[in-house]
C-alpha cells in the first residue's frame, strides 16, 4: 500500500508532490491575494497541494506531509525518517525567529523520501494525523451584563492609530502598568469582563470595551481591513462598528499569568488567535503587533507577512 492510499487521500500511490512549495511561499500563495507567479489565482477553493517540511517546534524534528489550499492547511502524517538527516537540514538553515521553526526540505531528504516512501511498497514510515475536533475551554462563565455591577474606575484608552517608536514603546505599556515580559514583567491591569448574552462577543466595563472572543484568521494587513470591512456589512453580533484596537486597547487584555491554554489572555478568549495587529506602526518602518502566546508587544518590518486580529468597538 502506497502513502497516499494508506492515508486516504487519492487512489494513486504517488499523486502530485510539489517539490518546489515551501513554508515561507504558502502565505503568497494560499493566504494573500499576491505570491509568487500569482499563484493563489490560479488554486481553486478545494484544489489541494502536498509538500514535505521539516517541523523544528519540538525538541527533535519532524519529517511532515502538509495539504494546502485557499484558506486550508493541515498536516495529514508523520513521515519516520533518520534523525541525524533531519538535524542537519535543520543546522543548515541558521539561525531563526522563534515565530520560523518550519523549514523547507533539502536534497538529501528528497531522494530519501523518494526513494523509501514514494516509490516503496512498504509505508510503514508512514504516520497518518487524524485532525481531532475539539471544543475550546472558554473557561468558567462570565458574569452578565444585565447582572453586573461595576463600582470601579472606568479609564478611556486610546484607539487611534499612531507611530510608535523602539524607544517609546516601554511608556506605552508602563502608563497603565500592562503586563509585558519584556517591558514591564511586574504588570497587571484589572479588567471587569462580562457576558452581555451573545457567545461570540465579551464586554469590558472597566474600558468600555466590547471585543471578539475569537478573531479573524491570519492575512496581510491590506486583507485584514477588507475582512473588517465585511464583517461590518454583514453587522457581527449586531453591530457594523468593529474596528482594529489601538496598542493600550490591546494590551489591557494581557494577562500576567498564562492560562490553561498556554496564552497570556483570559480563557474566554480563543487561542487560535495568538497574535495580533494592532492600529500602530513604527517609525521607520513596520507594524506593532500584540503577542498574547509570549506576553509581549514587537513589531515585524516583513519576517511575519501577516497577523491576525481580534477586533473591538466602544460600548
Amino acid at each position: 500500500m502506497g502513502m497516499f492510499q494508506k492515508l486516504g487521500i487519492g487512489d494513486t500511490v504517488t499523486p502530485a508532490i510539489d517539490w518546489e512549495m515551501t513554508p515561507d511561499l504558502t502565505f503568497g500563495t494560499f493566504e494573500s491575494w499576491g505570491g509568487r507567479d500569482q499563484m493563489r489565482s490560479r488554486i481553486s477553493g478545494t484544489e489541494r497541494v502536498y509538500y514535505f517540511f521539516v517541523d523544528n517546534w519540538d525538541d527533535e524534528p519532524k519529517l511532515c506531509l502538509m495539504e494546502r489550499g485557499v484558506k486550508h492547511a493541515r498536516v495529514v502524517a508523520e513521515i519516520l525518517a533518520p534523525g541525524q538527516m533531519l538535524r542537519e537540514c535543520v543546522e543548515s538553515r541558521g539561525t531563526s525567529s522563534v515565530f520560523e521553526k518550519s523549514y523547507a526540505i533539502n536534497d538529501e531528504i528528497k531522494e530519501w523520501l523518494k526513494a523509501n516512501v514514494l516509490q516503496a511498497e512498504d509505508s510503514s514510515a508512514v504516520i497518518p494525523l487524524y485532525e481531532e475536533k475539539n471544543i475550546e475551554d472558554m473557561g468558567l462563565p462570565l458574569p452578565l451584563l444585565s447582572e453586573a455591577n461595576f463600582t470601579g474606575k472606568k479609564v478611556s484608552l486610546s484607539s487611534e492609530h499612531c507611530f510608535i517608536n523602539d524607544d517609546e514603546i516601554s511608556d506605552f505599556i508602563k502608563r497603565w502598568n500592562f503586563y509585558d515580559g519584556d517591558y514591564n514583567p511586574d504588570g497587571s491591569f484589572e479588567n471587569f469582563l462580562v457576558d452581555p448574552g451573545d457567545g461570540r462577543v465579551v464586554v469590558d466595563l472597566r474600558t468600555g470595551l466590547m471585543w471578539q472572543r475569537a478573531g479573524l484568521d491570519i492575512t496581510a494587513v491590506r486583507s485584514m481591513k477588507l475582512k473588517i470591512e465585511q464583517l461590518n456589512k454583514d453587522g457581527f453580533a449586531g453591530f457594523h462598528d468593529w474596528r482594529m484596537p489601538g496598542m493600550e486597547e490591546a494590551m489591557s487584555l494581557m494577562d500576567r499569568e498564562m492560562n490553561s491554554k498556554g496564552i497570556h489572555l483570559n480563557p474566554c478568549f480563543s487561542k487560535e488567535q495568538p497574535f495580533i495587529f494592532v492600529n500602530a506602526q513604527r517609525k521607520p518602518g513596520g507594524y506593532w503587533y500584540v503577542d498574547y502566546k509570549h506576553g509581549r508587544a514587537f513589531w515585524s518590518s516583513g519576517t511575519i507577512p501577516g497577523g491576525f486580529a481580534r477586533l473591538c468597538r466602544t460600548v
